[in-house]
């Protein structure tokens, strides 16, 4: 038996992962064993998935195999676009310049920051009282 050949992407955002299998196919997507709509209600989150396919390759002809885990909904769908981008790169070296420039394959490090030691939070201070 033939293995399918698939190229694997992985992109993080916050505390979110994304691990992308990308092969060739019908166009189906799979997330966590459940459907692309129904993981990411919002057709906004969808665009912005599928932006880097759209762009460089038919989202018809390809089927995309998600696993995400932690962060928030916004945080994974962005996760999952760069994981998307880094497969497409590994398939197609030539539009790495492309996807640079669309800011695709910038990670975002902007992360929670910890709380500190005899204050509130992680800069907030407890009240202050003069007398």
């Amino acid at each position: 038996m033939a293995q399918k050949q698939e190229t694997i992407g992985i992109g993080r955002r916050k505390t979110a992962v994304s691990s992308v299998r990308m092969r060739k196919g019908t166009g189906i997507i799979d997330v966590n064993g459940r459907s692309f709509e129904e993981y990411f209600p919002l057709q906004l989150q969808r665009d912005l998935i599928l932006a880097p396919l759209s762009k460089f390759s038919s989202p018809a002809a390809i089927d995309l195999i998600v696993r995400v885990k932690g962060g928030g909904i916004e945080a994974q769908a962005t996760a999952t676009r760069l994981g998307i981008s880094r497969a497409i790169v590994q398939e197609q070296e030539e539009v790495r310049g492309d996807l640079k420039t669309l800011g695709f394959l910038t990670r975002d490090p902007r992360k929670k920051e910890r709380k500190k030691y005899g204050r509130k939070g992680a800069r907030k201070r407890f009240q202050f009282s003069k007398r």
